[in-house]
């Protein structure tokens, strides 16, 4: 249920009620919602097989904007999270695959791309990639260099090699 036209983002209080008539009446409800956590773990309670929350306003191809948001929800839910909304590149697909969600659903990216067939072959491939970078694991983010070969045994002031 869509709030309003100009941003296409949905109507929370609209969006509830929908999922909770839907799911009483035997709906399996795919829910495209906000990327609230609080809501998302409502719609989750309410019997939604999925949240669906917007990586960014539907069309707009600026990608995943709160990835904090998103790493939030999929804590919190016990529901496939798939990232609705927003993507315009392969790279944000990428993303939103590596942060843990399950899937993208996306349109606009392909179907307005200069090579729509091209673009879809883009985002099958970071869709994978995605994925596989998240079950492998990223290193830890640092603020500082970790050396990532032994420092005993260098010669002091010797460099790198690069």
């Amino acid at each position: 249920m869509l709030g309003d036209p100009r941003t296409l983002l949905p109507d929370p209080i609209g969006t509830l009620e929908a999922t909770r008539e839907l799911v009483a009446q035997g709906f399996e409800v795919l829910v495209y919602c906000s990327d609230d956590p609080r809501m998302c773990v409502r719609l989750a309670e309410l019997g939604a097989k999925s949240v669906m929350p917007a990586g960014s306003p539907i069309g707009s191809g600026q990608g995943v904007l709160n990835p904090n948001a998103i790493r939030i929800i999929l804590e919190l839910v016990e529901v496939p999270v798939i990232v609705d909304a927003g993507v315009g590149t392969a790279s944000d697909v990428a993303f939103a695959m590596e942060l843990g969600a399950a899937g993208v659903l996306l349109n606009t990216a392909i179907a307005g791309a200069q090579d729509p067939l091209r673009m879809a072959a883009a985002m099958k491939a970071a869709c994978f990639a995605g994925r596989q970078a998240w079950l492998a694991g990223r290193i830890p983010r640092r603020l500082y260099a970790n050396a990532s070969s032994p420092m005993e045994g260098r010669i002091a002031g010797a460099g790198s090699g690069a």
